[in-house]
């Protein structure tokens, strides 16, 4: 049973160093053996590119138990704050007035890891700015100094 001090505690890791991305990008993978739950925030800057039906960004929730095969969430019951389809993707940004913003999705599945995948469509030419935190909640352990 964890320890009654650590329930509250929180621990965030730098999971996407801030960067703008042109094309697909995978966030690294986030250990949740020792909390209750995981938000992932990822942080979307102004893009460079006109954003449209077929130039946009996709962002996928996905599970693994190694941290090496992964899988894409599609149970809506361990996902926080965000719905997921079929294919594990939580957002998708498709306009101009669709980016500048935090995108926030909590899991607390039984998969030893998580992390977001974000997928390119068309030609990101000049960019978007982005960057990722995972915010680990209901520490079992108190994290390390």
């Amino acid at each position: 049973m964890p320890n009654r001090e650590n329930l509250n505690k929180n621990e965030s890791v730098q999971v996407l160093d801030p960067v703008v991305l042109t094309a697909d990008a995978v966030l690294t993978g986030t250990d949740t053996s020792d909390c209750n739950a995981v938000t992932l925030n990822v942080l979307v800057g102004e893009s460079g590119d006109t954003l449209s039906g077929s130039v946009y960004w996709d962002f996928i929730l996905e599970t693994s138990p190694d941290n090496s095969v992964w899988t894409a969430v599609t149970d809506t019951n361990v996902v926080i704050g965000q719905t997921v389809d079929g294919s594990g993707i939580f957002a998708t940004i498709v306009a101009p007035a669709e980016d500048d913003v935090v995108l926030s999705v909590g899991y607390i599945g039984l998969e030893q890891y998580v992390r977001v995948n974000i997928d390119a469509t068309g030609t990101h030419t000049n960019g978007t700015p982005m960057g990722a935190l995972a915010v680990k909640s209901r520490l079992a352990l108190a994290p390390a100094v």
